[in-house]
Order: C-alpha cells, then structure tokens, then sequence
C-alpha cells in the first residue's frame, strides 16, 4: 500500500489536551502502513471551552449538528485529495450522509467495530465513559443488524474526571475503573471488548493494554486506518467498485452538488 490519504476526522478540539494529541500521532506511526498518511482533524476551537467535548455529547440535537459537520468534511477531504475519510467517534454521526455527498470510502468507528466483531464470531461488551451514549449506540447495532452480538453496555463511575485525570499524565483511577466494568462486562458473555468512545480507546492503546479479564480490548481507531486503507486498495484494484447506483449512492451533478454544499453544508474555523 503506497501514496493513500486518510483524513481522520476527530470529535475533539485539537490543543485542548497535549497528551492526547500525542497519542493520536503515536498511534497513527504504529498503525498506518509506510506510505499512508492519516491527517487528523478536528472540530472547530469554537465548538465547546471544556476540555473534553462529553458534555454535549450527550444530547441528539448536538449530534445533529456533528453530523452535518462531519459530512461536510468528507466532501472537504474528498476534494483536498484523500483518498478515504473516517469519521472516529462511536456514534457514527453524518456516516449516511457523508456517504451520500462524498465518492471516497467513509468509515465509522462503531459501525467498523460492531461488524468486525461478529464478523470473527464474537460477541462484544461496550466499555465506556458517557452513560447517554448506549441509546444511540443500541439504535445502531440493531440498525446494524447485529443485536445478537451485542453483550451490553458497561460504563465507567466517575465517568469524565477519571478520562480527564488518564488524559493529563495520571491514568492510575481510570485504568482500574475500566478493569472492573470489562470483568462485568465478561461475566455477562462478552468475549471482546469495544472501547465506547475514542477517548478511553487512545488511553488504552497508549499504555499498551491489548487484553483485559483474559479477553481482547479491540483498538478502533487502529482498525479504523487499517480498514480505509484496505478499502482503498480494493476499490483501486475494482475488486470492490464504487456504488453509483441506489438512494444513498446515485451522484448528484457536480454543479448541484456544489451550489447546495455552498448554501447548507456547514463551515469549519
């Protein structure tokens, strides 16, 4: 695999915490083939002051506005020259519509982790810090098809402090915490665990954690570069072609496209 182009679309504000920048560009050195380059984006510095964004992700009306967002930067990164975009939080906001507006591969974070999943046989427990999280996350396993290897949501007590603390140098209360909801989370069958969002996922890839309670954590955002690139090697080759055919595939005239994108399609900073 040579000369791909992944933007790699964060749902946090790039800045607000050092160390998880670094993380991300550790990660991408370890996962992404020679060749490859994973651009990683952010959402605008205006989009929220926290330090992290759980606090409004917990509310759909939010999401919405994400997802028109994240959309919107496929059709961005389409036309900068990549090659795939993914969009790397759990909910997968805008995932239909990026599809839809943009003609490269568009990956999710919990749509790539739930089928890959059950694609090898096992039944998967979400571990995760933001509760509000399991409503949109249930739609879209059963949206999925895949109910039946969901084992259950899982979600840390102290929540945000203790991602906050991992994420500024002392991850001692956070890893200990993860530990025991992934031990409930194998007593109630599952056999792999799924990070519930990217945040407690770079924590865990960071500090070398590939297995908890004698099962696998998985690593989504190392899948989710490994998937696009796998995707963009396939369409190359025509083994898999692009859909130009169907609701969400059939290909609006450039000028339309380009004149509605200019009036609705949401500005990042």
């Amino acid at each position: 695999m040579s000369d791909v182009r992944i933007r790699f679309q964060k749902h946090t504000v790039q800045g607000r915490m050092p160390l998880l920048d670094e993380a991300y560009a550790r990660h991408v050195d370890q996962v992404a083939s020679a060749g490859t380059e994973v651009q990683v984006a952010s959402l605008p510095a205006a989009t929220y002051q926290s330090s992290l964004p759980e606090r409004f992700v917990r509310y759909g009306a939010a999401e919405a506005m994400f997802s028109w967002h994240f959309a919107a930067q496929a059709v961005v990164a389409e036309q900068e020259g990549c090659d795939a975009f993914i969009i790397g939080t759990s909910q997968d906001p805008g995932l239909p519509e990026a599809r839809a507006l943009a003609g490269i591969p568009v990956l999710g974070y919990g749509e790539t982790s739930f089928f890959t999943c059950a694609s090898i046989g096992l039944r998967f427990g979400v571990v995760g810090f933001i509760p509000e999280l399991a409503e949109p996350l249930t739609e879209n396993i059963d949206r999925y098809g895949l109910g039946k290897w969901l084992a259950g949501f899982e979600y840390l007590e102290a929540g945000a402090a203790v991602v906050e603390e991992a994420l500024s140098g002392r991850p001692e209360q956070f890893l200990a915490q993860f530990e025991r909801r992934c031990e409930e989370m194998v007593r109630r069958g599952a056999r792999i665990i799924v990070p519930g969002e990217a945040l407690p996922n770079e924590i865990l890839f960071a500090h070398g954690i590939r297995e908890i309670a004698g099962v696998p954590v998985l690593d989504p955002d190392g899948l989710l570069i490994r998937s696009a690139e796998h995707l963009v090697a396939l369409r190359r080759l025509g083994v898999v072609p692009a859909a130009e055919e169907g609701y969400r595939f059939r290909t609006l005239p450039p000028a339309e496209r380009s004149r509605l994108f200019e009036l609705f399609a949401p500005r990042s900073t």
